[in-house]
Parts: structure tokens; sequence; C-alpha cells
């Protein structure tokens, strides 16, 4: 996936497509710009009454007007005050409302992808565009498209206010503004690139920092860990590099902000003195002039930050609407959702390459009947684990057919297809959750009773129950508080309860030492038993009994049969069995 980003300054179609997502909340949008509205017309307000005020009270002496102008002018900042609480909190709940039903709809995609995607694309990177990019979109709600419209809006009655009120004071006091403006430019196409910039080095940081406290246990079996700290300090020096490039531009642009505004000032005192002379202003104008160029300088120096603020949501944006159009999932074109499955697999000439034509299976054949047992063994990279993928639809075939009881699988349902099977792999993978959730998979079928006595018939109880909390135990991030064969029983347990037509164990017994190996061949046999089942293992004891055995070499079947008479075809599979299989053979006697 790419993280180049457009090179507009404002790409029109891009932020037409996230306004898309305000139509929902058209009430608080609507409420917002009312306000941001409300609040721009106010903004003259404040000004005129202090002009008033040394004009007519302060000049004559008035003690009782000034009282009154005084509490005039508080209740209007009052009035605003909560003006600007309601913009803010709406503006803010109308991002919040957005993100939310963006960062569903990504995460959703997200899930739906196709594994082959996962096998090319950093989890890390995925991990950013869920979170980060979407947040910051937010703030594209929160503190830059309502906040510009009422900076401009601002911007433009304090103006027209300031012709209005006296045309020559308000020519001196915007010569600066072309020069600006200018800045402005220069900044907004600085700070974007400079944005984008620290975009990438923050997508770079989060990959980098998920594989590696992912593969944590790697880098300290090799000694690896100042290596990889100076791979990650130079990540962080060009993450902390793009970072100072947008203080840079920031450290430049506001005291220059500063000096225009000082500028105006100077102008505004220069000509406005004399025109005070001349009876052609009054001091109060002149004072209201001065707070009217804080009042503009103030929200186009603003302005400049949060169009900044719109550039990095488009950016994040532009990256978001990347996952979203990224098509990588499995077609979900079937329909068929059959009841009572038998369980019959017949894999019919089926041909599977990952990349092109690099095939991993060729013109694969077999069947396998309802309650039968099929091992497939065979060296790493045969195919084995590739048929299983096939048959679950977690990839597409190239050519051939896959048929569950005479069914195509591409005519299945996909989440039915999916739900009649249960796969028990070999690396377990556990949520940081209970022992219950990790077995029930949150699923309201399910009930605790059944899973108690599914604990119990694979033989998992009473380990279970000698836990803290027992069912309840917490069993942290990818169940590290447990062992390799506990790990696998749960697995077992979660492959059980949920009753499945078709049962898959992919390794599930080779990691594991003698004593849990037979506490899960004993788990084994509970759970295929009259169940169609596909074995992928190297242990003797978890094939040995298995109704056919394939030998898959290469992608290809080299022999088929059953323990016996594989042994006495003294072919490829009696090779397997001498070298890989007769020590564990010698034990067990």
């Amino acid at each position: 996936m790419s993280d180049s980003v457009s090179g507009k300054a404002f790409d029109i179609p891009l932020f037409k497509r996230i306004m898309a997502y305000v139509k929902p909340y058209k009430g608080i949008f609507y409420a917002t710009a009312i306000l941001s509205i409300v609040l721009a017309f106010m903004a003259w307000i404040r000004p005129v009454l202090i002009q008033i005020t040394i004009d007519d009270n302060i000049k004559a002496f008035d003690k009782q007007g000034l009282i009154n102008m005084t509490l005039l002018v508080i209740g209007v900042l009052l009035i605003e005050s909560v003006f600007e609480y309601f913009f803010n909190y709406l503006s803010n709940l109308l991002g919040q409302n957005v993100i939310r039903d963006l960062r569903n709809q990504v995460y959703q995609h997200v899930i739906n992808f196709k594994l082959k995607h996962f096998d090319r694309t950093p989890i890390g990177q995925l991990v950013t565009r869920t979170v980060s990019d979407i947040e910051t979109i937010s703030e594209m709600f929160s503190g830059g498209i309502m906040v510009i419209i009422g900076d401009l809006l601002k911007i433009i009655t304090v103006i027209t206010y300031m012709f209005y009120k006296q045309w020559d004071l308000a020519l001196i006091t915007l010569i600066p503004i072309p020069i600006l403006f200018f800045a402005t430019s220069i900044f907004k196409r600085v700070i974007k690139k400079a944005f984008q910039e620290v975009r990438e080095q923050v997508s770079r940081l989060n990959t980098f920092v998920q594989e590696h406290i992912t593969g944590m246990s790697i880098v300290q079996i090799f000694n690896r860990e100042e290596v990889e700290m100076e791979r990650f300090a130079e990540i962080n020096k060009k993450h902390r590099a793009a970072h100072i490039k947008t203080v840079w531009a920031y450290s430049i642009f506001f005291p220059v902000v500063e000096m225009l505004s000082a500028a105006s000032i100077a102008l505004l005192v220069w000509y406005g003195f004399k025109e005070v002379a001349e009876q052609h202003a009054t001091p109060g104008v002149i004072f209201s002039f001065i707070l009217f160029i804080y009042m503009l300088y103030r929200p186009i120096r603003q302005l400049a930050d949060r169009f900044n603020t719109l550039q990095m949501g488009m950016v994040s944006s532009e990256r978001v609407f990347k996952v979203l159009d990224t098509v990588s999932t499995i077609e979900n074109n079937g329909c068929l959702t059959p009841t009572n499955l038998t369980g019959n697999i017949e894999f019919k000439n089926v041909w599977f390459a990952y990349l092109d034509e690099d095939w991993v299976l060729k013109n694969i054949s077999f069947q396998v009947n309802k309650g039968e047992s099929l091992a497939l063994v065979g060296a790493t990279g045969a195919g084995k684990s590739s048929i299983i993928n096939l048959l679950g639809r977690y990839y597409e075939i190239n050519k051939g057919e896959i048929t569950i009881d005479n069914i195509n699988v591409n005519d299945f349902e996909l989440g039915h297809l999916r739900k009649i099977m249960s796969i028990v792999l070999q690396d377990v993978f556990l949520f940081s959750d209970s022992i219950y959730n990790n077995i029930t998979l949150y699923s309201q079928e399910i009930t605790k009773e059944q899973v108690i006595e599914a604990s119990k018939k694979i033989g998992a109880h009473d380990f279970i129950m000698e836990l803290p909390n027992g069912y309840e135990y917490n069993v942290k991030e990818r169940g590290a508080l447990l062992s390799v064969g506990q790990r696998q029983l749960i697995s077992f347990i979660r492959a059980y309860v949920h009753q499945p037509e078709i049962l898959i164990l992919d390794e599930a017994t080779s990691s594991i030492d003698s004593e849990s190996e037979r506490l899960i061949q004993h788990a084994t046999d509970v759970i295929t038993k009259n169940r169609t089942s596909i074995i992928v293992a190297h242990r003797l004891s978890t094939i040995k009994n298995a109704s056919k055995i394939m030998v898959i070499e290469k992608g290809e079947i080299v022999e088929s049969g059953n323990h016996n008479q594989l042994i006495q075809q003294n072919g490829y599979y009696k090779k397997l069995y001498d070298y890989q299989f007769k020590n564990q053979v010698e034990e067990a006697q």
C-alpha cells in the first residue's frame, strides 16, 4: 500500500467524500454552521461598544453611562462565551460521530480482507490507518472546517464594518495584509509537505514497534537488542526531523504575523493621530480599530493553522480511503445455507498459486466421505496448509472445483461455509480475555454448561479449575500465561463447542511435550469422532489411525492410502515413517 498522497493544495473530490459522512448528522452540522455565523457577526460588537464608551461616556465623565456600558460589554461577552461553548461542543460531537462511523467502516472492511492482503501489508500500517489517521480526520471537524468558516466570516464582517465606519483608516490598517496572505500561502505549502512526512514516519514507527514487540522473543534469543535499538533510533530520528520541520515553519510564520500586526497598529497610530488632530476621527474610533486589528490578525494567523489541520485531515483521509478502496475481499456471491450437511469433501483438479502461476498446488483431486479422517503429510512448503485454506475460502483457487456435499464452496454464503468447519492451528491465538470468552468468542448460542461439558470431554476442565477464577481467568495477550499444551487444549474446546460438520487440525500437536500429546491425542479422538476431519501432522500418533493418508510433495499427491497400505508400498511415506516416526513408536513401546 503506497503512502503517497495528492499534491493538490485542496482536493475537492476528496473533501466531498469526507463530507458525505456528515449527512446522517445534518442537524448538528447546520446548528454548528449557524453558531459560527452568529459568532462572526458578534465579533464587531464589543469594539463598537468600547468606542462608544470612550467617545461618549469617558469623554463626558458620564459615570453611570460608563457603568451601564461596562455591564453591557460583560453581557455581550457572556453571551458570546455561551455560543462559543455550544459551537465547540457541537463541532467536536460532529467530528466524533463521523470518525466513529468511518472507523467502523474501515475495520469492517479490514476484517474482510483476504489473508493474502495481510501477507503483504504491515499490520502496523493498518493500525495507523484505523486509529491515528482517523483520529486526525476528526480534527477537521473540531478544529478545521467549521472554525475556518467562522474565521473567514469574522474577517469579512470586521473588514466590512471598518470600511463602513471609516474607509481611509481601514485602508491604512490593511496595507500589510497582502504580505500576510503571501506569507500564509508559503506557510501552507511548507507545512503540508512537512506533515505528510510526519504521517509517513508515524506509520513507519507503528509498523516497526508492532512487529518487534510481537517478535520480541526472536530479538532476545538471537541477541539482537542493540541492533534493533539502533534501527529504531534511526526511524525515531527521522520522525523527530519531520516534526522539527513543522516547528521551524511555525517559528518563522508566527513572528512574521506578529510583526505585520505591529506594523498595522503603527500605521494606524501614525495616521490616526493626524485624523484625530484634524477631528476627522475620534479617540474611540482609533482604539476600536486597534481592537479590530487584533481581531483580524488572530483569525488570519489561526486560519493558516486551521488550514494546516484541514490539510492533515485531507492527507489522513486519503490514506484511509485507500484502505477502503482496496479491493481485496473474498467475493461473497453465494447464498446457500444448507443444514444437515454430511461433510463429504471433494477436490476436483484444483490448482492454486499465491503469486501468478507459481503453483503451490497442482491438479489436486481427492475425496473425504462423511465421518472419515484424512491426514496430510509432507515436507514444509509442500502445500498441506494451502489445502486447508482453500477449503474455507481464505484464499481462492485458480482452477478446478471444491465441493462439500456436492455443493461448490463458492455457492455457500461465506459466513455459513466457515461456520460449518472449525480449525485448530499449530500457533494457537488467544485474546487478552477470559478462558470462557476465548472459547465461545462471545457467541450467545453457547452456554456456560456446554463449555464445561466440552472441557470435561476434552480433558481440560481440571487444569482450568486450578487457575484463579477458573473459566474467568484472563490469559493475557496471545495466552502468554498458559503453556503451549494448555493453549492447545483450549483451542480444541473452542472447536468442539461450535459443533462443526468439518474439523481441521493443522499441526495441532507439533509443539508440545509427550504428556501434553497424550492429552491432546485424547482430545483429538473426542473431537473427530463421527466427524469429517482433515489432519495435518507429523506425529505418528495423530495420523496413523486416519481413514486415509495423503502424501503431498511439491504441490502434488504422490501417495494415498491408509497407514498399513503406505508402509507396504515402501515409498515416500515409508521414508517419512523411517526418518520421522520410528523413534516416536519406539519411545511409545
